[in-house]
């Protein structure tokens, strides 16, 4: 890294400084972070679980549902379902607990870069 990238990233906007402080975005963290984090390791537990049933339970993947369609193929296939279902579940969670407090804040910024502005022109 140059000294001059690492001077960059080292600045901060106070307008986000002084937003990140905030008791919204404190709540919008905690919101986004008690729905991914559980959801995250939910979903590897599952995916693990495939895993692990197919190295060392064999012969119960191999287990015949109807037709040629075993055990280890319905996991396979419940992967992609449980893929969408979760994208699906997470918009809608963020567009009603995310999303309005994350447009509250965005105004709340551009209201205080405008404000700042002002004073830097005066």
């Amino acid at each position: 890294m140059t000294p001059e990238t690492h001077e960059q990233a080292a600045r901060h906007d106070p307008v986000y400084d002084r937003l990140h402080e905030t008791s919204e975005f404190t709540e919008l963290r905690r919101r986004y972070r008690g729905f991914v984090i559980p959801a995250t390791a939910a979903f590897l537990a599952w995916y693990l679980l495939y895993v692990v049933m197919s190295n060392w339970a064999p012969d119960f993947m191999a287990t015949q549902v109807v037709g040629h369609i075993n055990v280890a193929l319905v996991f396979g296939l419940l992967q992609f379902v449980t893929t969408f279902a979760l994208a699906y579940v997470y918009s809608r969670f963020s567009n009603a607990k995310l999303d309005p407090l994350a447009r509250d804040l965005e105004q709340s910024y551009r209201d205080q870069v405008g404000t700042d502005a002002k004073r830097g022109q005066a």
